[in-house]
This record gives structure tokens, C-alpha cells and sequence, in this order.
């Protein structure tokens, strides 16, 4: 690395993927449906941007369990872009292989490596991802992992927006963040992809 990940504005990403009570219906897979991200500086303890790419499934239907869950409906993800589109955008426009990124666990980066395998979409994102999740915990001492809106209990903090909504996610994980930032337990980098 060039400079210190605290010295760079950071993308913070967290996806929605279709999903259903069980197990999915015959011939269908989850898939990005909404990518949140928000750009946050940490050297200034600013949240700067937040955005959001709405993503039409090609594989699956948004079931009524992802409905109530996420508030996103068939309607409203059969008017975004294709999931090749989203990652074109995310590279061309949100500058993802060249910002570091950071998520709440790990799961949004499997599900874009997984997705862009099976798509033949080129990934977006360069290797430096933080999981924020593991960041935290460590930071806090804990035995467990919390999810993202009991971390911003522990941390005193307000949950902003709906949550499993991908754009008020990542706004509230970013200021999860720029809070590990402000305690000066900045993450490090831990996954490399290959």
C-alpha cells in the first residue's frame, strides 16, 4: 500500500440480494438486487456521498419474505441496471479498483465474486477489503460478533434509515467506521483476494 488506509477515502459497500423464507425456487440463485455505498474520508471523520445502484436480477424474483425484508419490490429492481451494468458503474464511477472498501462481515464480497464469476462480469473492487464486523469486535473486546444495529447500540449510536436496506446500511456502517477510526483502532486490511 501507498499510503495508510486512514490517508484515502474509503467506499463503504453493503449489497441486498434476492432471498426467500427457505430454500430458493427451482433454477433460481440469489442475486444483487441494491448496492449501497458511501465514500467516508476517515482523516476527516466525514461521511462524504452516499449512493445507491438499483440491480435487475437476470436469476430470480424478489420473493414477498424479501419484500418485507429489504422494502424492495419486483416493480422497483425490474427498473434498475443489469448487474454487468452495476459493476461498470461501480469501477467507472465510484472509483472501486482503486479505493479501499469495507463491509460488515464478509458476505458482500463473496456474493460479488460469486455473482461476477458466474456472470463473466469483471469484478469491481481491488483487494483491500476491511470487514468492518471483524474490526470491530476486536476493537470492542468482544466474544461475539455483533450484527450492524447492535454494533451502533454499543457504540452509541443512532441507526439511520431502514434497516436491510442497502443504501441506509452502508450509511450506517460507514459511521461504524469513521467511529473504529475516531478510537484510532483503524481496520486493517484482512482479506486479500487472489
Amino acid at each position: 500500500m501507498d499510503s495508510t488506509w486512514a490517508e484515502e477515502l474509503v467506499n463503504v459497500v453493503d449489497v441486498e440480494a434476492t432471498c426467500w423464507a427457505g430454500s430458493p425456487p427451482p433454477g433460481e440463485v440469489s442475486e444483487i438486487i441494491e448496492v449501497g455505498l458511501t465514500v467516508v474520508d476517515p482523516a476527516a471523520g466525514e461521511r462524504l456521498a452516499r449512493h445507491r445502484i438499483l440491480v435487475r436480477p437476470a436469476r430470480s424474483t424478489v420473493s414477498a419474505f424479501c419484500t418485507e425484508l429489504t422494502g424492495l419490490t419486483q416493480p422497483e429492481v425490474d427498473r434498475g441496471v443489469t448487474f454487468a451494468e452495476a459493476c461498470r458503474l461501480l469501477a467507472a464511477e465510484h472509483h472501486a479498483g482503486a479505493r479501499p472498501w469495507a463491509g460488515w462481515g464478509d458476505y458482500d464480497r463473496h456474493q460479488f465474486t460469486r455473482q461476477c464469476q458466474a456472470a463473466r462480469t469483471p469484478y469491481p473492487f481491488n483487494r483491500r477489503h476491511t470487514n468492518a464486523k471483524a474490526a470491530f469486535t476486536e476493537a470492542y473486546g468482544l466474544r461475539k460478533r455483533p450484527g450492524m444495529a447492535r454494533a451502533l447500540e454499543i457504540a452509541g449510536l443512532p441507526l439511520e434509515g431502514r434497516h436491510h436496506r442497502g443504501e441506509d446500511d452502508a450509511w450506517n456502517i460507514a459511521a461504524l467506521v469513521l467511529h473504529l477510526s475516531a478510537r484510532d483502532r483503524r481496520p486493517a486490511p484482512v482479506a486479500r483476494l487472489a
